[in-house]
C-alpha cells in the first residue's frame, strides 16, 4: 500500500552551489508539504550507514566520500502518491537523461553529483526518514 510520505536530501554540491531555495520552491510548487527538514552534515560513518545497501558496489567509497564532503538538507515530504510523484519531479539519476524541467535536469552536475536524493519505495522512504528524524521533529 502506498504511503503519502517520501524522503529527500539536497546533496552537497547543490547546497554549495546555492540551490536550496530553488529546489525547495520546486518541491512546494509540485504540491508537497515539508513535514520535517534540517540542514546537517554527514560524517563518513553516517554516510556509510545510510548507503550501506550499496556497500558491495564499486562506487560505494566515492559515494560516501561525496555525501560527507559538505552539508546536506534532509527532508520528509508529504503528498498523495509521494514517492512516485517525487521521482517524477526529480527526474532520471543521470541528468543528461532527465526530462526537461525536472530538478536534476536543472541543478545536477553529473550522474554522481545529481543534486537530490529521492526514496525509491515507500519502505525505503520510511527507513530513510527515520534515519534522519525523530518523531518529535515531524510536523
Amino acid at each position: 500500500m502506498a504511503t503519502n510520505r517520501t524522503f529527500t536530501m539536497i546533496k552537497p554540491e547543490a547546497v554549495e552551489n546555492g540551490h536550496i531555495g530553488a529546489i525547495l520552491e520546486r518541491i512546494n510548487a509540485a504540491g508537497f508539504t515539508i513535514v520535517a527538514m534540517k540542514k546537517t552534515a554527514l560524517t563518513s560513518k553516517k554516510a556509510g550507514e545510510f548507503y550501506a545497501v550499496h556497500k558491495e558496489r564499486p562506487f560505494y567509497v566515492e559515494l560516501v566520500n561525496y555525501m560527507s564532503s559538505g552539508p546536506i538538507v534532509a527532508a520528509i515530504l508529504e503528498k498523495e502518491n509521494a514517492v512516485a510523484d517525487f521521482r517524477m519531479l526529480i527526474g532520471a539519476t543521470d541528468p543528461s537523461e532527465a526530462a526537461k524541467g525536472t530538478i536534476r535536469s536543472e541543478f545536477a552536475e553529473s550522474k554522481a553529483k545529481n543534486a537530490v536524493h529521492g526514496s525509491d519505495s515507500d519502505e525505503n522512504a520510511a527507513i530513510e526518514g527515520d534515519f534522519f528524524f525523530s518523531a518529535e521533529e515531524r510536523f
